[in-house]
C-alpha cells in the first residue's frame, strides 16, 4: 500500500505517544521524497537517526502495532552508505503538530547521494527530480558523493555516478 504524506504523519503521531524523550529522526529514501512533497507516496518508510534516539524510537515502534515496512539505520548510514558528520545540519526540517519528535527529511543533495548507491529506476526518478527541482549541479552531486563512504564495491558506486552524470547533464 502506498504511504502518503497523511499516513506517515498520523504514524509519527502515533509513535509519539510511545516516546518520552525528545528525539530527532531524519527521513531518506523515498520518505525523504515524500514529507516534503517531491513524490506523492513512497512503498515504505526509511529513517536514520542519531544513535542516543535510536533506543527511543525502536521502543516506540515495538510498542505499537502498525503493518509497516520499516527500516532505521543509525547516525547517517542509509543501506551500505555512511553520509558525511554535517548530513544532520544539512537535513531540513518538516514542520509538523509533533512535540517530541523533530522531523527531518535529508537534503536533496543526499537524497542524491545515496540514491546512486543503489539506482533502481524508482531511484532514477527520484534523483532526477530532486535535480530539477533544487536545480543540483554536476559539479554539487560530485563534490558531496566524494565524502560518501560506500561498503562494497566502491566500483559500482562510481559506475553508478557516471552514469547518473551522463544522464542528468
Amino acid at each position: 500500500m502506498p504511504l502518503d504524506k497523511h499516513i506517515l504523519l498520523e504514524f509519527l503521531e502515533v509513535l509519539e505517544e510511545e516516546i518520552s524523550l525528545e528525539i530527532t529522526i531524519v527521513a531518506v529514501g523515498g520518505t525523504a521524497m515524500t514529507l516534503p512533497d517531491l513524490k506523492p507516496s513512497t512503498i515504505d518508510i526509511d529513517f536514520t537517526i542519531p544513535s542516543n534516539n535510536l533506543q527511543e524510537f525502536q521502543k516506540a515502534i515495538n510498542n505499537v502495532s502498525h503493518g509497516f515496512k520499516i527500516d532505521i539505520w543509525p547516525d547517517g548510514m542509509i543501506f551500505s552508505q555512511f553520509l558525511p558528520e554535517d548530513y544532520l545540519d544539512k537535513s531540513i526540517e518538516i514542520k509538523t503538530k509533533l512535540k517530541h519528535i523533530c522531523l527531518k527529511a535529508l537534503h536533496p543533495i543526499d537524497i542524491v547521494a545515496t540514491k546512486i548507491g543503489r539506482l533502481n529506476n524508482r531511484d532514477l526518478q527520484d534523483i532526477k527530480t530532486c535535480i530539477q527541482k533544487f536545480n543540483l549541479s554536476r559539479n554539487q552531486i560530485k563534490q558531496r558523493t566524494k565524502q560518501i563512504e560506500y561498503v562494497g564495491r566502491k566500483e559500482n558506486y562510481t559506475n553508478n555516478l557516471q552514469y547518473v552524470l551522463k544522464k542528468y547533464f
